[in-house]
Parts: C-alpha cells; sequence; structure tokens
C-alpha cells in the first residue's frame, strides 16, 4: 500500500525521480506493457438482443407452444392474434428498456482528458489515457486527477473526494503523511484519486495506479460484476405462468383420457383440449402487465421520477429498508454556518446584525478567498458558507472590499492551520482579520472582544469559548474561530484578540425529516450509509429521527473486522454507517437483503454506484447525482429530493395493487372458462366455446378493464399499510378462494346461458329436458351457434361487470367514486361495442361463427351478466357482518 510507505520508497519502488520523471522510452515501454490509462467497457447489449430478452419468460414460452399448435392444427387465426400478443409485448418492453446501461461510459467520461507531467525534466501536456505507472503529475486548483496519485508534494492541497467518498468537506492533504496501519480511502491523505478534483492549492503526484486499478476502476469492475436480480412481480408471474403450463398439460391429458372413455373422435378432441389449454393461459396478462408498468412510469414522471427498467415500479412498492447516502441525500452538500458564539453567547446564525455583529461580519467575510459573484460559487465549501452567511445579512465581500481592499495576507496552510487578511478601510484605520482552527488560534489570543469593549482573555474566557465550541461539536458542527489586530499591516499571527466562534454543517434537507417519519408509519426503515465522520453522521441521523443512540452506528473500521455473515445477523439493528466504502456500501445491502427485506439504495456520487446496482431497487439524484449513478440506478428523481422517494413508494404500492387486481381479474375469467368447458365435456355435451371465442375474451374483451384497473387511483391510505411480504404470493390472504370463486360463479353463468338455447327449444317442442335430449339438441347446427354465442357474450360481458366491482373488492359499488376511473367507463362501453359487432356484424359473424341476437335475448344476456355486481355486494356486506 503506497499510503504506508514514505515518498523515497514509493518512488524507488515506482522507479522514477520527483526531480525529472520518467523518460519517454520508459514511458513508452510501459505503456505498450500496460495499456492505456482507460476503463474496460462492457459492451452494451444490442437492439436485437433487448428485444429477444423480453421473450425469456414462462408465460411466453407457452403463448409460443399455443401457436405452433394452433398452425398444426390449421387453426391458423389464432395462432396469428397469439403471435401479435407476443410482439406486442417484445416491443412495449424493449423500447422502455433502450436505454443501454451508461454506468462504465459514464465513468470513462469523468477522466481527465488531459495531465501534466513532468517527463525527462519537461513539464508537458499529455492526453490522461497515455499516463503510466511512475509519471510525475503536477496539480493545481480546478484539475481533475488523472489517475490514482502518490502525492510527493502538497502545498495546502485540499482535493474534493464527495463523489468517491461521500465526505462532504474538500480533504486537505499532506504529501509527508504516512499510514502505519490500513485505513479507508477518506483517510489516505498522502493520496489523490482518479476522477476527484483539486479544490485548493498545488501538489504534485507520482501515479501509482491507472485504469482499472484505479479505486474508481474497481467500482466499475464491482459494476460488471453486479448481477441484475428478478423483482418479485417478475418471480411471481414466472411461478404463475409454470403453473399454468402444468395445468395446461393436465387439461390436454385429461381431455384424451375422456376421449378414449367416452369414444369421442380423437382428432375433434385434440382440437378442444387444445382450446382448453388455451382457455387455462391469461394470453393477454404479459402484455397487460407490461402496458400497466409502462402506464405506471408516466404517473411516475407526475411525481418527478424518471424509471429506467419497467419493473422497478412495482419493486418500490414492495421496499422495506430506504438505504440513503448522506451527502447530497439527506443533506444539502452544501456547508452551512447554523451556529455563532460572540458576547459570549452561543446564537442562532439568523440572529446576527450587520449593524451590531460589524466586526463579527467583515472578519469571517472579508478573511476569505471564495466568491459568489456574478451567481457563481467558486472556492473552498467552509469558505463559501461564511460568504452565505454574509448574504443573510445583505452582505458580500465584494461590496466589504471596495471600502476595505486586502493590502496584505498569509495564505492558509495546514502546518498553521489559519488564513490571514490585512484590510485598510476609507477612514485609514487598518484591520488584520485570522481565521483558522479554534484550538490554535486561540494561543495567539491575548485580548477579548465582547459588545465592542476590548479586555485582557481571561482563564474564564477560555472556559467558556471551550464550552461554547463544546457545545457546538455536540451537533457535529465544524467549529471555525475570528481573531482581529487593529492597526498592524504585517499580517502577523501574534497577540490577537478573540472576536468569535461559527459553528457549521452541512445541513439535513427541509423535508427529509417529514420523510423519514412518513416511512416510519408505512414501516420502512431508513438507513444512513455515508463516508463522513462517525460523530457528524449520528448528529444529523438524529436530527432527521433515523438513529436514536450511538450504539445503532458503526463505521467502516468496525467492518473491516466482520465477515458478510457476522454483519447479516446484526444489521437489524443498526441505522447509521460512517466512514465507509464502496466495498462497504454493497455489503450492507447485501446484509439487509439476506433478512429478507426489499433493499432500496439512493445516492448521488461515484462511490454509490455499485451499491444503487447491488439494491433491488438503486435511485439516483438527478441534478446533483453523477452520470455514474444514474447509470447504475434503476430510477431518477429528477428533483433531488429525498421526500420524492416516499411518493414513489406509495406510487409503487399503488401500481403493485393494481397489477395484482389485473391478475385476479384475468385468471378468473380463464378458470371460468376452463371449469364451463371442462365441465360440459366431462356430461358429454359439446364445448360451449370455441379456441376463437376463448382468445377473443382473452386478448380483447378481457384486456380493455384490465387496463382500466391497471391505471386505477391508488388508495388514499396506501402509505399507513406495512409493506407486504416479499415472499407474498399474489394470491396470498384469499386471493386464490376469491379468484376460485369468481371463476366458478362466472363458469355458472356461462354454463347456464350454454343451456338456455336447447332448453328453451325443448320447452317449445314439449320435450322433457333431461341430458340425452340436450346432447341431441345441440346437434342442431342453429342451436348449437345460438348456444355457443350466449356462452360467449355472457362471458364477455360478465367480465366486464365483474371488472368494476374488482377495482376495491372490499367496498361497496355505491361508497364508490365510479366516476373516478374514466378509463373504467371507456373500457365498459367499447368492450360492450366489442362484443356486440363480433355477434351483429355479418363478416364477424361468420370468422366468430356466431349468431345474430334479437334485442330480448341481448336484454336477458345483460341481466344475466350483471350477477357479478350482485354477488360484490353480498361479500361485501358478508365480510361487514362478520367483522362485526
Amino acid at each position: 500500500m503506497y499510503y504506508q510507505k514514505g515518498i523515497d520508497d514509493v518512488c524507488a519502488k515506482l522507479k522514477t525521480t520527483k526531480s525529472t520523471g520518467l523518460t519517454q522510452e520508459q514511458a513508452k515501454k510501459l505503456y505498450d506493457e500496460n495499456g492505456p490509462n482507460a476503463l474496460v467497457e462492457q459492451k452494451g447489449k444490442t437492439k436485437l438482443q433487448m428485444f429477444l430478452a423480453q421473450l425469456q419468460d414462462t408465460m411466453i414460452y407457452i403463448l409460443f407452444a399455443a401457436a405452433a399448435i394452433s398452425i398444426f392444427l390449421h387453426e391458423v387465426d389464432d395462432a396469428i392474434i397469439i403471435l401479435l400478443v407476443v410482439l406486442l409485448n417484445a416491443v412495449i418492453g424493449m423500447v422502455q428498456e433502450s436505454k443501454a446501461e451508461q454506468a462504465l461510459e459514464a465513468l470513462k467520461k469523468m477522466s481527465s482528458p488531459t495531465a501534466m507531467v513532468r517527463r525527462d525534466g519537461k513539464i508537458v501536456e499529455i492526453p490522461a489515457s497515455q499516463l503510466v505507472v511512475g509519471d510525475i503529475v503536477l496539480l493545481e486548483a480546478g484539475r481533475v486527477i488523472p489517475a490514482d496519485l502518490r502525492l510527493i508534494q502538497s502545498v495546502n492541497l485540499k482535493i474534493e473526494e464527495s463523489a468517491l467518498t461521500g465526505e462532504s468537506v474538500p480533504v486537505e492533504k499532506d504529501a509527508n503523511f504516512v499510514a502505519t496501519s490500513d485505513v479507508g480511502i477518506g483517510d489516505q491523505i498522502n493520496m489523490a484519486f482518479s476522477s476527484t478534483s483539486v479544490s485548493y492549492g498545488r501538489g504534485e503526484g507520482v501515479v501509482a495506479y491507472t485504469g482499472m486499478d484505479t479505486e474508481i476502476g474497481k467500482i466499475a469492475t464491482m459494476l460488471t460484476e453486479t448481477q441484475n436480480e428478478l423483482t418479485p412481480l417478475q418471480k411471481r408471474l414466472n411461478e404463475l405462468g409454470k403453473v399454468l403450463g402444468i395445468i395446461a398439460i393436465v387439461i390436454c391429458v385429461a381431455m384424451f383420457a375422456i376421449a378414449v372413455l367416452q369414444k369421442r373422435d380423437i382428432a375433434e378432441m385434440l382440437i378442444t383440449a387444445i382450446s382448453l389449454a388455451v382457455a387455462a393461459i391469461p394470453e393477454g396478462l404479459t402484455a397487460v402487465v407490461t402496458i400497466v408498468l409502462a402506464l405506471g412510469v408516466q404517473r411516475m414522471v407526475a411525481v418527478n421520477t424518471i424509471v429506467r427498467k419497467l419493473p422497478s415500479v412495482e419493486t418500490l412498492g414492495a421496499v422495506s429498508v430506504v438505504c440513503s447516502d448522506k451527502t447530497g441525500t439527506l443533506t444539502q452538500n452544501k456547508m452551512t454556518v447554523t451556529k455563532v458564539y460572540l458576547n459570549g453567547q452561543v446564537k442562532d446564525v439568523k440572529e446576527l446584525s450587520y449593524e451590531k455583529d460589524t466586526l463579527f461580519m467583515d472578519g469571517f467575510v472579508l478573511c476569505n478567498d471564495a466568491s459568489t459573484a456574478n451567481d457563481s460559487r467558486i472556492g473552498d465549501p467552509t469558505e463559501l458558507a461564511l460568504l452565505d452567511m454574509g448574504a443573510l445579512v445583505n452582505v458580500t465581500r465584494e461590496g466589504i472590499e471596495e471600502k476595505a481592499p486586502r493590502i496584505n495576507e498569509q495564505a492558509f496552510d495546514s502546518t498553521r492551520k489559519m488564513m490571514t487578511t490585512v484590510h485598510k478601510y476609507e477612514n485609514g484605520k487598518v484591520m488584520g482579520y485570522t481565521k483558522g482552527a479554534m484550538d490554535i488560534l486561540l494561543k495567539k489570543c491575548v485580548k477579548i472582544i465582547k459588545n465592542g469593549v476590548v479586555t485582557d482573555i481571561t482563564e474564564q474566557d477560555l472556559i467558556d469559548i471551550d464550552q461554547a465550541a463544546g457545545e457546538m461539536a455536540k451537533g457535529a458542527l465544524r467549529v471555525l474561530a475570528l481573531g482581529v489586530k487593529e492597526g498592524d499591516d504585517s499580517a502577523k499571527e501574534e497577540n490577537l484578540t478573540f472576536a468569535g466562534l461559527v459553528g457549521m454543517i452541512d445541513p439535513p434537507r427541509p423535508e427529509a425529516k417529514n420523510s423519514v417519519k412518513e416511512f416510519k408509519e408505512a414501516g420502512i426503515t431508513t438507513i444512513m450509509i455515508t463516508g463522513d465522520h462517525r460523530d457528524t453522521a449520528l448528529a444529523i441521523a438524529k436530527e432527521l429521527g433515523i438513529a436514536d443512540d450511538e450504539n445503532q452506528c458503526i463505521t467502516g473500521s468496525e467492518l473491516n473486522e466482520m465477515t458478510q455473515e457476522h454483519l447479516n445477523g446484526i444489521v437489524k439493528n443498526l441505522r447509521v454507517f460512517a466512514r465507509v466504502s464502496p466495498e462497504h456500501k454493497v455489503m450492507i445491502v447485501k446484509a439487509f437483503k439476506s433478512n429478507g427485506s426489499i433493499v432500496s439504495m439512493t445516492g448521488d456520487g461515484v462511490n454509490d454506484a455499485p451499491s444503487l446496482k447491488a439494491a433491488d431497487i438503486g435511485v439516483a439524484m438527478g441534478i446533483t447525482g453523477t452520470d455514474v449513478a444514474k447509470g447504475a440506478a434503476d430510477m431518477v428523481l429528477t428533483d433531488d429530493n429525498f421526500a420524492t422517494i416516499e411518493k414513489a413508494v406509495a406510487e409503487g404500492r399503488g401500481i403493485y395493487q393494481n397489477i395484482k387486481k389485473t391478475v385476479l381479474f384475468l385468471l378468473s375469467s380463464n378458470f371460468g372458462e376452463v371449469i364451463s368447458m371442462f365441465t360440459a365435456i366431462v356430461i358429454g355435451l359439446q364445448s360451449p366455446l370455441k379456441a376463437i371465442h376463448i382468445l377473443w375474451i382473452n386478448l380483447i374483451t378481457d384486456s380493455l378493464p384490465a387496463l382500466a384497473l391497471g391505471v386505477d387511483p391508488k388508495d388514499k391510505d396506501i402509505m399507513k399499510a406495512k409493506p407486504r411480504d416479499p415472499n407474498e404470493g399474489l394470491f396470498a390472504n384469499g386471493a386464490m378462494a376469491f379468484t376460485i370463486y369468481n371463476g366458478f360463479m362466472i363458469a355458472c353463468l356461462t354454463l347456464g346461458a350454454f343451456l338456455w338455447s336447447p332448453i328453451r327449444h325443448l320447452g317449445a317442442e314439449g320435450l322433457q329436458v333431461t341430458l340425452a335430449n340436450i346432447k341431441v339438441a345441440l346437434e342442431d347446427p342453429f342451436i348449437i351457434s345460438h348456444a355457443q354465442t350466449y356462452a360467449f357474450t355472457t362471458l364477455g360481458v360478465s367480465q366486464l361487470f365483474h371488472a368494476i366491482g374488482m377495482r376495491n373488492y372490499d367496498k361497496s359499488l355505491f361508497k364508490m367514486n365510479l366516476l373516478e376511473n374514466k378509463a373504467m367507463i371507456g373500457a365498459f362501453i367499447l368492450g360492450l361495442f366489442l362484443q356486440v359487432i363480433v355477434t351483429e356484424v355479418p363478416f364477424l359473424v361468420e370468422v366468430f361463427e356466431t349468431a345474430q341476437l334479437h334485442l330480448e335475448e341481448w336484454i336477458n344476456l345483460i341481466l344475466l351478466s350483471m350477477v357479478p355486481l350482485v354477488s360484490h355486494e353480498v361479500i361485501v356486506f358478508g365480510k361487514k357482518f362478520i367483522k362485526k
């Protein structure tokens, strides 16, 4: 580890010299051996590969089999309809997910395009990709670090590492530091890491690692190694597909057995068996679910969320743990002064007044190299925070400097830990201002100013100042002190007068606290993961309501001593993870997942990318988020608002509920088809439905109300429920019994309508209604045509009525807002219209082998089809009665 070696030892090991660097020959040889300083790209999917990926689903395989058998039996129309559904589903999925993985490409773009290096004793600028191990790289403010460097010189050098480590303040670097043991990335102050940036000072470093060997390269490797997992819904639908496939096979075998026992025509029974198999499979389900998810994506846009992967919508609804990066996600990623100490009192920064506190304000604003002029923010975040404090009282550095220009200064350096500027006011008064670390600056103070009066500093004053600083430190505030000196333009840092303290922190987002509370009420645990220090992280966590005591906080160094299994066992009691590395973040996500949680990870930095991808659902920030984070995430928040996650979870829950309603609705129809057909065939009757009738119902008539259910407005109390168990099936909580009941009810209605025609004929002929007579009557082409048309119409229309009740199977129709879901109204009207035309338009009558009906017949069939609404009201009343 180069951070554990001295500068000379590092240069010797890397075969380079500080003064001249590598020779061009050495560099060329190393470049030829090791290749460019670039990240290895993962080959993206082609459009064809994305399209084919949509077809890798159990339900799709069954549909392909049904289409193949239909072609074999010369039922080409049926096969074409099935294949069109498969094509529609694949195209919708491909279009939604066509944005290829951008994580590695984004990492590549972050690399510095050029680097200033010393070769053959000369300073030259070369493409960053040509850097080799051993090159001496020159650093200055504004430069992006082109590779991982072991620093060999540092002059007031500060590097912004928040995207890599989560540290909200630029890290002060020290080339002469040598670590005595393993330390985390954030504590390797003699190293500079690729893709971070110099915010202050200058320095030099020797290239220690390039390309995929850098810290950012390791993140790229982790991204490629992380496998995408199936979402809970995908798993449930795959299981359902397998079950329905088995049912279809069992039905076919049973039909052959019946054909043999009843001595029926084998070829005819094969067609019937295929019809039953087709009835068992909800052909429209896959397409409907895909479309519902796509429509859900549009709903998510309304709550400032961009969904990159369709199934992510549903996954959000099952989230039970939200792991969030602190910097920039729970906090504002903007250092802010919140407390001040002057005139012997700790105050809120908002209590400052320029008229009363002129000296204090001038000191912190003028002793400052940052700038906020012209709506730009340039400089160290700590100094920018002091300028923001001035802005609260309408004071700017540029404005004061017009009246009190800088005439001398001592720049900040890491040895003195202080900075001094001297200013001459319009009245001729000369004032020196020194800001810096409190413990060091106080040693330079001999006097103190309180309420405009200067006195000698006493032991009690020092105790009071220390107590004030301690109070700020308890809140994890970073403390800076101010000393002043009048009438001396030398900028010497001695014989100062203590003027006060400021305490600053990267504060929580205002909306984050309420979101954490709402998550808690919804049974969702919020976890803070950060590269920041333990005290700072814990203070923010307590303020947000994430943690209660320090036992809920653990650090990266403690994680280093743990195995994954150990962490898995204790993670339920932890809420805050501080000073962690990217590897730790993935480890933490895996630990929560091992306990059965559905984990969401939110973040914005490069350091968040592997954990975003490892989580069940990764959520990146759209404004402050790096391209790497966005590329690895499943969803992106366009407003960078932590509170938006709560809205997105609510939408996710609503969409899952709608999908569940859709699945149960479609399956009740399929069960009705199977039960009615199987019953008729077992008792020796002809099939009540033809294959094309079943396909029409499954793909058209049922799909319209199914889609309307998919966009049903969510329940207003949806976030008061606990997250659903990720192992909970689609048929949990009585849903299976509910679906089978509705299937039997629809089967009875369908069979009743089917038998109505032969029974009415027998009555008109004065014949006794027996099974044998019904069989004979159904041999008549006119009667069988009408009987099948009755069954077909009743099945289709009853499903339209059934869909209305499926909107909420715990609430009476009279308490529902029936006009709230306009899509359902449209689906009902269009579905009824389509059902009418297939029985009344001559061309379609021929295609569907139906019979035209009279008005009286339509009225009777519609009244029969309304039974599901009556059943719905009875069930709702029964539930309320049982609860009482």
